[in-house]
């Protein structure tokens, strides 16, 4: 009993530190050692994204849009006396190795390399990294890394109403038993699984990278093109797997994006361009084998 009463204190603190790090870290410098304002995150994440609106990346003849497939993100979460980070950087083949020089050179984490989609023309990678420490000088490694490629850092728009998107949203909606919203002409879905997540011990919000991300992109004629990424159990992983392939959605991928996650969680990436009703069949059937929050 001491032991556990113990443990429930350790946890307490590291919640309690978390907290008063929110508090105390000034976004704003963190913003402009980046090059880039962040906004506020459900669970006390400050994100970036950076679209990679400079590539232009076809997949089976459709061209993508930067929200579809090709968004760079990076979170950071207040911890102790700084923040940890988690990000997702978009790359092309020659890119790689020198924005991992640059990163590993200041001590951030490599997690993962690897393709989401197959058959992309030109060919484009993701690079997953992480680390913690002081969040202004985490950000400005952070910059000096996608320097080294044509990522942009240039402010988005100011956010208006999203324009009317090809898509009878309320069945999407519906189907998947979920919320979409529109952005910049994707229809995407972030559904967030029933665990709890942590990495390193810390506690870790859908937020950053631990939802499952569904994406629809219209193509013309009641149809559209998917992708995203299922966040799974390893006994999740094959049952899921048949499920979507049962219904032609191909899987293009299957890793890891984190290295100490409790529970240790794979990432399956797919791909399709058909019927919208059909593939939202398909979704809800591998949805219905993953534990996830039903209507989130």
């Amino acid at each position: 009993m001491r032991q556990l009463a113990i443990l429930i204190a350790a946890i307490s603190g590291i919640t309690l530190t978390a907290a008063a790090g929110a508090a105390d870290i000034d976004w704003s410098k963190v913003d402009q050692a980046l090059g880039k304002p962040g906004t506020n995150q459900p669970g006390g994440v400050h994100k970036y994204g950076l679209p990679r609106s400079d590539l232009k990346i076809t997949v089976d003849g459709v061209a993508i849009k930067p929200t579809l497939a090709l968004g760079s993100w990076i979170g950071f979460l207040p911890m102790g006396n700084g923040a940890m980070f988690m990000g997702d950087l978009v790359l092309t083949d020659t890119e790689i190795s020198p924005v991992m020089k640059r990163l590993i050179d200041d001590g951030i984490e490599i997690t993962a390399v690897h393709n989401h989609l197959l058959r992309t023309s030109p060919a484009v990678f993701y690079m997953h990294v992480g680390g913690h420490g002081d969040p202004v000088k985490l950000a400005q490694t952070l910059h000096a890394g996608l320097a080294l490629s044509q990522t942009p850092f240039t402010a988005a728009a100011p956010a208006t109403a999203p324009p009317a998107i090809e898509l009878d949203t309320a069945a999407i909606d519906a189907a998947l038993n979920a919320k979409g919203t529109i952005n910049g002409g994707v229809y995407q879905f972030n559904i967030a699984r029933a665990e709890s997540i942590t990495e390193a011990g810390m506690a870790v919000p859908p937020s950053m990278g631990t939802a499952i991300a569904i994406n629809f992109q219209p193509t013309g004629s009641g149809k559209a093109a998917i992708t995203g990424d299922f966040v799974l159990l390893g006994k999740e992983v094959n049952p899921v797997l048949k499920a979507m392939r049962d219904n032609g959605i191909e899987v293009t991928a299957l890793h890891s994006h984190m290295i100490d996650d409790s529970p240790h969680l794979f990432f399956m990436h797919f791909w399709a361009n058909d019927d919208v009703a059909k593939l939202t069949h398909g979704l809800r059937a591998a949805l219905d084998l993953a534990n996830v929050k039903h209507g989130s």
